[in-house]
This record gives structure tokens, C-alpha cells and sequence, in this order.
């Protein structure tokens, strides 16, 4: 009870959704300590608010101070009459609003404006006392007043300002609760653009800095520059009014927006915690007056607003008219005078541009809402990621959990996106996606740990097993298939010992070319180890030769001699190089003629080590009648044989040795070769076979692995009559079944008697796959396949390839046809059609020669039954027996073979031991006894 109990606990700390809820509180911890989604949130709005199709106000212009007007009027700050000269040139041009920003809140007295009025007062008390008034004393008294009014230059502001009318300028507070009263109440110029405000709709400050006395009762309007950031800085909120003691100061932009339609701040009304309203513009804010600006993108490589110098527009390089009927705004932007602030689409923009993009969104309701029920909609959007993390990601595969976080993903951020961008509505979903992105990480690699886990476990399960396969395939003699299991095993001293003993019984074998493959895998690991040094050394000497005979001390054996050198063994006149591979009767050497040079491949089989009694006797007859029968075959496309013997109980084949490679690599799909030169390969093949049929030679084996071609040279030849029989009437055996499955003809498969025409039908299945890339029939097993062949019509092979001309189809279906009578019944009749569509390229199909052909309607062939065969896929190690009754009905039984076997792809090509290639080739015998088994039985051999 304790134990299941135990266990229920531990599946529910591992379980998916208990790791989401996990996640989903991790994410809301994340979020409520630190600002990381609130980064990712601004970044998001900044991106995405300024991607609009709104554009700026065109009533809106900036002159600046910048460093090119510092460096020619002089540094800062300038004397006041240098403003009052700038706005007198703006009021004669009739601009509409001046907005200056530079503060004014200290008087800027001249050191000798203060001796010019202390001689005015001394000249003043000599007059009074009655001392003599010539006119000297008039004339100086007119200069010393001349020099006071040319020296007092807030005053020529304050009279520049009076006269325009139309300039705002700024005033500075501290926002903050105030706690009491204030030090210093508003002053009366400055109470005349403030509001009476006591909802609480604005921002609250507690002290202020306000213009000197004569500059703010001759401006039109004092409005507040405060600027409100956010934590990072940036500036994307416009506080409309500050709250002092009372009293609503509007902000410079708010101000600028009512003076230029001709309204007093009187005119100003609030909706509390809604809107702001000047005429007839309502600007959207929150519940503390708090704006959203548009900030608006440049065009073209313009800036939103084009920035004019200040000393240009002073020195007359611009003209003042450029600015009638504008509101202009004139603030720092040299480097050390003015502060600059970040704001979304710009990395640092000064106050004048600042106030000219809110101007803008103001005159223009270009604002940005956060909705009332903005967060309701977040907040549901949350609920729903996180119902998605716990209840449904964990139900889904690895595929589709991608496909659904990513969609989701995509329309939160497109929503947000696109309301912000179209609607200007701003609905916080970051803080869902990101979360929604966050868990799906966190639970994919969560269920990867866990998986990689068992995978490691089981990994470790299946290197033992794989040892102990490996261990039992050896005590079987199956060394091959024990490397491959040891190969599957982690390195370490328990297999390197397996290894070692491996090699050794291969060596025992002679198959020294093996045991250097085993001891190069463990000199990989750890060249140390005991003896591998001097082992892999002798190895190698060896392997490139084959100990010969039933004894190492025999006169042809392989002797190894002083220094490590070979004496390479003879079989009869042939000197043997090297062993070149497996074939179907035995080992293939390469070989040389001493005598001639002449390079030769030979086949070999050891027949008094497989065979005994009756059986030796057999097979070597077997053997040299096909010494006999492909020594007979003189054909320029069939592989001539020199020489046959026996020799150190090895019967041996001397046969031409051929460049070039087989045909298969040229059967798979993009590695096909042109249809003309495919047409003519099989019509030489066809010719060839047609010569061997004359000679009472059925080769019973036609596939591309037995066809060798060179590509340079262009030459063909026929392979491997190793399975072929004399076909007279004393030698041949009704009920024969060899060949290889995909390729065999349906006579071929049913165990009846085969001739030529067989051949003929397996050169058409080659042609279709040469042509097609893939085989007319295929199956899941063996009894698929074979029931394919002998009842299923072959396809047209138009529906693989339909540019192929309709004659060369017809060609295909006829040297498949299922009854031998209604097919080609000889090779030159085959090649002689093939000819035909290459003699008539570029011939419409229905111009083409028609095919050769003597056949009646086609007709039903018969049906081939399996009514027991194995349905699962076999194994290249399984054994078959086949049994055939009277009515021509196979069953087939696959007997039990060790779970190591490699997969069996019918009729397919497969690698082992990364170079061997492997062909299955089916050998079954109808019921007549031939020495193979008991009647009425015969066995499948999957040969290498």
C-alpha cells in the first residue's frame, strides 16, 4: 500500500501538468519581481505604435539652437535680446503660436546696466539740489537713457513678447503629494492659463519654478515642461495638467493645441477620468490625465518634423515667412544646452520635438487608448495560455504542441500589433505570449530530460543485451553477426576482452582481412591493450591474401615469412591477390596468369568442407557444369570464362575480370540513367541472352546486380551463370524454382518448367525499374510479392513516367506479360523493338513503329494462392520451407531464426558491415526429391 502510495506521489511531482502549474506561477513571480516582460512589453508598443499610416501635422514647425547657431552667435546662453530679434521676425511673419522652451526664471542683469542707473540716480539728485543744468548735463542724461534700454535686454524680451502676443512659455514643477501649503502661491500671470482642479484628475505637484515677473505678464500663456518617464527612461505618456495646490497648469503642448484654435485655457474642459476637451477635440487619457502620443515616423528619409537652425531663420537664410499662420516651437538641441529623452521610434529626441509630436496628436486626436476592460481581455488571454500549459499541451505530441503554441503565439503578438498599429488600442498580451512561450520551453525540455533518461536506461539495457547476443552468435560460429553485435556496445574492458577472443576466432578461421577490422575497432578505443599492436601488425600482412587448403602447412597455403612478408598462395596457374568479396558459390578472388599478366577474378567454393558422400559428388558436378555451361557461352556481352580446376580441396572458376560496377546504383530514382541509353544497355542484354538460349542456356538470375557496366567505355556484360542450367530435356528438373523474388517470372515462382522466355521477363522487370526507378511489384513480405507476380497485371509504366513514348510502354507490358506465350519469345525480338524506339526519337507514340507481336488477346492468368504464408516482414537469416501440392498451390513456413537478423527488404538492396552488398536470392524445389530435404518440401536460402 505504502509503495503504490510511494509511487502515485512520484508520478504526480513528474507529471506535465503539475510542471505547468508550476510554470505558470514561476511566470507571475518573474513578473511581479523584476521588469524583464515589462521591457519586452514597452519594446513591443514602441515597435508597434509607430508602424501607422498616421501622418503629422504639417502646422507644426521647430527651430533649434542647435551647435551650428551656438558657434555663431556665441555661447550659452545668449543675451535675451537675441529671443526678442527671433520672435519680432516671427510676428511679422504671422506665425500663429510661439512656443518658447527655454526657461526664463532668472533676470539677465549686465554688469554695466547697474553703473548706467547709479549715474542716472547721482544726475537726478545734483539736478534736485539746484546745481547748474546746461546742456552738457541733457546730453549726457540722453545717453545714459539710451544705454540703460540698450543694456536691459529682459525688458527688450518682455516688450518682444507683449508685442507678438502669441508666446508660451514654460514652467517647471516637482510632481509629488504636497503635505501642506504651498511656499509660494502661483503668480497672478501665471493663474491666468491655470484651471481650477480639485478631482484629482492630474498630476499632483508640490513646488514650481516659474518666468520672471516682466516675461511672464508679457507672455500669452505659462505651461508646465514637465516631462514624465517611464522606469526605462522614455518618455511615451503626456501628463496634460499638473495639479498645484488647486490649480491646473496645461502642459506646453495642450496650451500650444487651444491657442492655436483661438481658445483660453477657460476653454479647456474636463471629462474626470476620461478625457481632456478643447473645442471640439477629446483626447483620450487616463484616470490621471496621463496621455498616449503619437509619435510619428519619418518618411523618405525626412524627419517627422524638418528642425531649422536658429541662427538661420535669424540671419535671414530662411525666411521668416516659411513659418505664417504656425505654431513654432523653439528649444535646445546643441550638445550641453538641452536634455534629451527617448521616445518610441527615436533613441533621443529634444523637448521642442517632443512637444511638436503631442501638439500634432492633440490637434489631430492621434492619441493611443488603454481600454477599461484592456485588462479583463489580458487577464482572460492569460487564464487561457495557462489552461493551455496545464490541461492541453501535455496531451499533445511533440509536432502538434509546435504548431499550436506557434499559432497562438503569432495571434497574440499579431493582435496587439495590430490593434496598436490600426486601431490605436493597447492591449497588453506580451505577458501571455511570453509566458505561453516560456512554458512551452520549459515542458518540451522537461519531457526531453525524462525521455533522454529512460533512453539512457534503456540504452544501457540494450548494450548488455547486445553483449550477450553477441557472446552467443560467437559460440554459434556466426562471427560476422557477433561483431555486429559487439560493434552496438560501448567501449570498456568487459568488451574489449569479447573483442579480443572475436579476433582470434576469425583469425582460427584465417579470415584474417576480419580480424584486422576487430582490431582496428579496439586499437580505436585503446591501442595498449595486451598484444593489438604486434596482432593488428600481422593482420594486416595477412589480409590482403587467404590461407588456401585444409592445412596452414600446405605447399599452396599462405606462409608467412621473415620480416613480416607473404608468399601469396596459388590455385592452379593463378596467383591469388586478394579476396574481393562473397558471391553465390563461394569466396571471389582476384587473381593473375604470372605467365601472361593476364588480370582474372576467381570464383571459388571449399566443396569438401559444405558437402559429403553422395552429396561432394553432386555438388562438384553441379560446380563444373557451370564451368561448362558459361565456358561454352563466346558472346561480347557475356563474361568469358578461361579456366576451371580443383585445387587444395577448392574448386575454382577463372573468369574475365571486369571494370566498371553493376546496375543497381542506376535503378534508384535520381540516379537513372537517359531512357536512349538504357534502351540500348537492355537490348545488348537481350542479345546476349538471346546467344545464351541458342546454346541451350537459361541464365535464370537476370537483375541489375548481375549485370556489370562501365560507364567510359560503354560496355555491358552479362554475369553470375552460376544458377544457370543445360536446358536439354536430360538435365533439367520440372519443378525448379531459382532466382531472385522481384525478378522471377510467375512460371518461375509456381515451380513449372522455365526456358529463355523466363529470362526475357526478368530483363522487363529490369527494364521498368532501369526506366522507372522503383520495381513493378512490391510487397510487405514474401507471399505478397510472389502472389503479385503471378496473378496482379504489371502497371503502366506511363503512370510513373508519362513523357515515355506509348511504343516503349507497349514494349514493357509485353516482356511482362504473365503467360511465357504472349510475351517476347526470343532476346532479338526484344532487342529488336527496344532498337526501334531509339531508330524513332522524337517520333509522336502514335507514329512509332507498333511492336513486334504474335499474341492473341491476353488472358486471365492464373490465380496463385498463399493461403499461409508469413505476412510480417522476413529475416535475411530465416529459413522458408515452401510446399507445393498438385493444384500448383505454395504455403510457406518461416522457421524460428535469432532475433539478430538483419531487416529483409524485398527485393530491395541493402548494406551490411558497411560494405558487403547483399542480394536475396529464393532457391525452392517443387515436391521432386533433389537431395535437399524431404519430399514434398524444398528451402528457401537467402544467399549473400
Amino acid at each position: 500500500m505504502s509503495t503504490s502510495s510511494s509511487a502515485k506521489r512520484g508520478r504526480f511531482w513528474r507529471a506535465d501538468w503539475f510542471v505547468g502549474v508550476l510554470i505558470v506561477l514561476a511566470v507571475v513571480i518573474l513578473h511581479q519581481s523584476t521588469d524583464f516582460i515589462g521591457t519586452l512589453e514597452r519594446r513591443f508598443y514602441d515597435f508597434a505604435s509607430t508602424s501607422t499610416s498616421r501622418q503629422p501635422s504639417d502646422r507644426i514647425a521647430v527651430i533649434a539652437i542647435d551647435d551650428q547657431s551656438v558657434a555663431n552667435i556665441g555661447r550659452w546662453p545668449w543675451p535675451r535680446d537675441i529671443h526678442a530679434q527671433l520672435i519680432d521676425q516671427l510676428t511679422a511673419a504671422k506665425a500663429k503660436t510661439i512656443v518658447h522652451t527655454v526657461f526664463f526664471f532668472e533676470p539677465q542683469t549686465d554688469r554695466g546696466l547697474v553703473f548706467i542707473r547709479k549715474m542716472k540716480e547721482a544726475l537726478g539728485q545734483a539736478a534736485d539740489a539746484g546745481g547748474p543744468a546746461g546742456g552738457t548735463n541733457e546730453q549726457l542724461s540722453r545717453v545714459i537713457a539710451e544705454a540703460e534700454v540698450a543694456l536691459d535686454t529682459d525688458a527688450k524680451l518682455a516688450a518682444s513678447m507683449s508685442k507678438a502676443g502669441n508666446v508660451l512659455v514654460p514652467s517647471v514643477f516637482m510632481l509629488g503629494e504636497p503635505q501642506g501649503k504651498p511656499d509660494h502661491p502661483l503668480p497672478s500671470y501665471a493663474l491666468k492659463s491655470a484651471i481650477d482642479e480639485t478631482n484629482g484628475f492630474s498630476m499632483p505637484a508640490f513646488k514650481g519654478q516659474q518666468p520672471i515677473d516682466s516675461i511672464g505678464n508679457a507672455a500669452a500663456g505659462i505651461a508646465h515642461l514637465n516631462q514624465f518617464q517611464d522606469v526605462d527612461g522614455a518618455v511615451r505618456q503626456e501628463p496634460l495638467l499638473v495639479n498645484y495646490y488647486g490649480k491646473a497648469v496645461p502642459s506646453m503642448a495642450l496650451l500650444a493645441a487651444a491657442k492655436s484654435l483661438n481658445l483660453s485655457p477657460g476653454d479647456i474642459k474636463l471629462n474626470v477620468g476620461e478625457s481632456v476637451q478643447i473645442g471640439k477635440l477629446r483626447v483620450k487619457t487616463d484616470e490621471m490625465a496621463l496621455m498616449l502620443p503619437q509619435f510619428y515616423k519619418g518618411r523618405d528619409g525626412r524627419p517627422a518634423f524638418a528642425v531649422d537652425s536658429f541662427y538661420d531663420v535669424l540671419s535671414g537664410k530662411i525666411p521668416a515667412a516659411k513659418y505664417a499662420d504656425k505654431i513654432v516651437i523653439i528649444g535646445a538641441t546643441a550638445a550641453g544646452v538641452g536634455v534629451q529623452f527617448p521616445v518610441p521610434g527615436y533613441p533621443a529626441l529634444s523637448p521642442a520635438e517632443t512637444i511638436a509630436h503631442i501638439t500634432s496628436s492633440i490637434l489631430g486626436e492621434h492619441f493611443i487608448v488603454q481600454p477599461g476592460w484592456g485588462l479583463w481581455a489580458a487577464f482572460g488571454v492569460f487564464l487561457l495560455v495557462a489552461a493551455y500549459l496545464i490541461a492541453a499541451l501535455p496531451r499533445l505530441s511533440a509536432g502538434k504542441a509546435a504548431l499550436v503554441t506557434l499559432v497562438l503565439f503569432v495571434a497574440l503578438l499579431g493582435t496587439e500589433f495590430g490593434l496598436l498599429s490600426g486601431a490605436a488600442l493597447w492591449l497588453k498580451f506580451v505577458f501571455p505570449a511570453t509566458l505561453l512561450v516560456i512554458g512551452h520551453l520549459a515542458l518540451t525540455t522537461k519531457r526531453f530530460l525524462v525521455t533522454e533518461a529512460g533512453k539512457l536506461k534503456s540504452d544501457e539495457e540494450s548494450a548488455e543485451t547486445n553483449r550477450m547476443m553477441g557472446l552467443a552468435l560467437q559460440g554459434q560460429g556466426q562471427l560476422d553477426m557477433a561483431f555486429d553485435r559487439f560493434r552496438r556496445v560501448p567501449m570498456g574492458d568487459a568488451v574489449m576482452d569479447n573483442l579480443y577472443n572475436l579476433a582470434l576466432d576469425f583469425e582460427r578461421k584465417r579470415q584474417f582481412n576480419k580480424a584486422q577490422a576487430v582490431y582496428e575497432h579496439m586499437a580505436a578505443y585503446d591501442k595498449g591493450y595486451k598484444d593489438l599492436q604486434s596482432k593488428l601488425n600481422r593482420a594486416k600482412n595477412l589480409s590482403e591474401t587467404v590461407m588456401l587448403g585444409g592445412g596452414g602447412a600446405h605447399p599452396g597455403g599462405t606462409m608467412l615469412l621473415d620480416g613480416g612478408a607473404v608468399e601469396k598462395p596459388m590455385l592452379g596457374r593463378y596467383q591469388v591477390e586478394k579476396e574481393l568479396g562473397k558471391g553465390a558459390m563461394g569466396v571471389v578472388y582476384l587473381g593473375k596468369d604470372p605467365k601472361i599478366g593476364r588480370v582474372v577474378a576467381i570464383k571459388t567454393m571449399a566443396l569438401s568442407q559444405e558437402f559429403e558422400g553422395e552429396e561432394l559428388a553432386d555438388a562438384r558436378e553441379r560446380f563444373f557444369r557451370e564451368a561448362e555451361t558459361a565456358g561454352r557461352l563466346q558472346h561480347q556481352n557475356i563474361v568469358t570464362i578461361f579456366d576451371a580446376g580443383e585445387e587444395h580441396d577448392l574448386a575454382y572458376i577463372a573468369m574475365e575480370f571486369l571494370k566498371g560496377k553493376d546496375l543497381v546504383d542506376f535503378c534508384k530514382d535520381g540516379q537513372l540513367l537517359p531512357v536512349p541509353k538504357v534502351l540500348s544497355i537492355v537490348a545488348r542484354v537481350a542479345e546476349a541472352l538471346a546467344y545464351a538460349h541458342r546454346q541451350n542456356v537459361v541464365h535464370r538470375d537476370i537483375k541489375p546486380a548481375n549485370i556489370m557496366y562501365e560507364l567510359d567505355s560503354d560496355t555491358v556484360k552479362v554475369t553470375d551463370f552460376g544458377i544457370a542450367r543445360i536446358t536439354d530435356s536430360s538435365k533439367t528438373k520440372t519443378g525448379l524454382v531459382l532466382g531472385t523474388p522481384s525478378f522471377m517470372s510467375p512460371e518461375q515462382i509456381a515451380g513449372k518448367k522455365v526456358d529463355g522466355r523466363s529470362d526475357l521477363y526478368s530483363l522487363g522487370v529490369m527494364l521498368f525499374q532501369m526506366l522507372a526507378g522503383v520495381l513493378p511489384f512490391r510487397g510487405d513480405s514474401m507471399a505478397e510479392l510472389m502472389y503479385k507476380i503471378a496473378n496482379e497485371p504489371a502497371p503502366d509504366i506511363r503512370i510513373i513516367r508519362s513523357e515515355l513514348p506509348e511504343q516503349l510502354a507497349n514494349i514493357v507490358a509485353l516482356s511482362l506479360n504473365k503467360r511465357p506465350e504472349m510475351r517476347y519469345q526470343d532476346g532479338d525480338q526484344f532487342a529488336a523493338d527496344l532498337r526501334a524506339v531509339l531508330t524513332s526519337a522524337g517520333v509522336p507514340a502514335s507514329q512509332a513503329p507498333a511492336v513486334h507481336s504474335s499474341m492473341a488477346a491476353a488472358d486471365k492468368t492464373a490465380v496463385f494462392a498463399v493461403p499461409s504464408a508469413e505476412q510480417g516482414r522476413a529475416q535475411a537469416d530465416q529459413t522458408a520451407v515452401f510446399s507445393a501440392s498438385p493444384a500448383g498451390t505454395f504455403e510457406a513456413t518461416v522457421v524460428a531464426a535469432p532475433a539478430s537478423s538483419p531487416d529483409y527488404d524485398l527485393g530491395h538492396r541493402s548494406d551490411a558491415g558497411g560494405a558487403e552488398a547483399f542480394e536475396k536470392t529464393v532457391v525452392a524445389q517443387s515436391p521432386v526429391p533433389q537431395n535437399q530435404g524431404p519430399a514434398g518440401a524444398g528451402r528457401t536460402d537467402l544467399e549473400t
